[in-house]
């Protein structure tokens, strides 16, 4: 390990001196867990690895990064995909894993609500909600390592967005530790609270930058009785959108998931080896892979089934899962998909929205611009259409040199964001912008959003040590508040 600049020697000495023993990690064998998130792409070896136990731990942590300006970033499960939660390649930041800070601390089911910490891991969340005849709705392919704080800090969308909202939507309160060391307490279960700004909407989805989220309160709801999912074959993008909007009115708005997949998307599940079969009689252009679930008296298995039977126009082929394993094979489709899509290399993933009118259109464009620049490229396209959100990735082709996936990647994701503006659309939906999207990002944003947003960071991170260079530039290159 080369030998550590003076300013660096000196923020170890401080922080060793005022930390509990046990929680600060300093050599690479110890921190390389810490150094990589979960995609691969994305590397930074931290100065050093906090590990607090309590709030007050992080709050004694964050009062010597103030004093003595030593910049931080906050780390959940390491599953994000911008590049947000790793070091900076230039290193001298000081990565602060909430993975200790894990404790249910309550639940209710009368009131509908759980207060969570940070560190814990999604899943143990959502069980610890069912062990009460509850749901915690947030559910995607990560949730077995991903964490509550990187999840509120991201707002994390997922398949049940259409029916629950973002995360954005399901958080009641949240306890922050700001970027002096203070502790703001919003950790709160109510559902009607007017008492000022709702400060905490400014935590959700700042990924670290604004202060760092150790506990939350989260809306829960009745654990449904009844799930029932179903694999249809249509012809087009657009019949996956009528066949949506129908679903939405004539299954009482019980769709808990409504997942677009393009036959791409399925021969890549089947040709991964895991003895997955073709789903249905026939090969289609485009499946959507419907689940609803509720409660109650209703008899949903009947809902949806009559539902598809009278869709006889839009569905030309279909199956309902008849037990829990078919339905989990279902899914394992799409998971399949998703985890070998890049065939063990790399590929460019993006994350975009569009008004859930125009989705079909933008398929349409986006796809024919990319055949048209780059039929060598292989793209993935997949959904939760739902809510307007396309995952549209590249494989390159086998052997490609470095240099050319770097160009590619450029060049596709410039036709794809460019279409994403003509239809008045989102170049993040659910991944946030860290650092991978951030010039994408500053390129779009118009003064006063930037003017308005430096202004807040300025305000909660006056030195700028949390997570500087996430989302907005760096301390230096956006200036303080004189300078706009």
């Amino acid at each position: 390990m080369n030998a550590l600049p003076p300013s660096d020697r000196k923020s170890l000495a401080a922080l060793t001196a005022a930390l509990p023993e046990g929680i600060l990690l300093t050599t690479e064998a110890d921190m390389g867990s810490y150094s990589r998130d979960w995609s691969g792409d994305h590397f930074g070896r931290p100065l050093a690895v906090a590990r607090p136990r309590t709030v007050e731990d992080v709050s004694t942590l964050m009062t010597i990064c103030f004093r003595e300006c030593i910049p931080v970033v906050p780390q959940g499960g390491l599953t994000g995909l911008v590049g947000a939660a790793v070091a900076a390649p230039q290193g001298g930041e000081v990565v602060i894993s909430l993975e200790r800070l894990n404790k249910l601390r309550s639940i209710s089911a009368i009131d509908f609500a759980m207060v969570v910490e940070a560190g814990c891991i999604l899943e143990q969340a959502k069980n610890f909600a069912e062990a009460h005849d509850c749901v915690l709705p947030i559910t995607f392919g990560a949730q077995g390592s991903c964490r509550i704080g990187g999840n509120v800090a991201t707002n994390a969308g997922g398949f049940n967005v259409l029916r629950y909202g973002m995360t954005r939507d399901l958080v009641l309160g949240l306890e922050v530790v700001l970027g002096d060391g203070r502790v703001w307490n919003g950790l709160k279960v109510l559902r009607k609270d007017n008492r000022g700004y709702d400060l905490k909407q400014l935590f959700i989805g700042s990924e670290g930058t604004l202060g760092i989220i150790t506990a939350a309160a989260f809306k829960l709801f009745p654990r449904p009785t009844q799930v029932e999912t179903a694999l249809v074959g249509l012809r087009s993008v657009e019949d996956a959108m009528s066949l949506y909007a129908r679903a939405r009115r004539e299954c009482s708005d019980l769709l808990t998931a409504f997942e677009l997949i393009l036959r791409g998307g399925i021969d890549i599940a089947l040709n991964a080896g895991t003895g997955l079969k073709e789903p249905l009689s026939a090969r289609y252009p485009v499946y959507v892979l419907i689940e609803a679930s509720a409660g109650g008296r209703v008899n949903l298995k009947a809902i949806l089934e009559d539902f598809l039977g009278d869709a006889g126009d839009l569905v030309v082929d279909g199956v309902v899962a008849s037990s829990k394993a078919q339905a989990e094979r279902l899914w394992l489709l799409r998971e399949t998909m998703v985890e070998t899509q890049g065939g063990g290399g790399r590929y460019l993933r993006t994350d975009v929205s569009v008004p859930i009118s125009k989705l079909a259109d933008f398929v349409t464009d986006t796809l024919g611009e990319l055949a048209k620049h780059h039929p060598e490229a292989l793209a993935v396209t997949y959904g939760h259409v739902g809510d307007g959100n396309v995952h549209l990735n590249i494989v390159p082709p086998h052997n490609s040199t470095p240099d050319a996936i770097e160009a590619l990647f450029h060049e596709t994701e410039t036709i794809i964001f460019d279409v994403v503006d003509r239809y008045s659309g989102s170049i993040s939906a659910e991944h946030g912008i860290g650092r991978v999207k951030q010039k994408a990002f500053l390129d779009r944003a118009d003064k006063v959003t930037l003017d308005i947003a430096g202004r807040l960071k300025d305000a909660f991170d006056p030195k700028h040590i949390l997570s500087d260079g996430r989302i907005l530039g760096t301390h230096s290159s956006i200036g303080g508040i004189a300078d706009r």
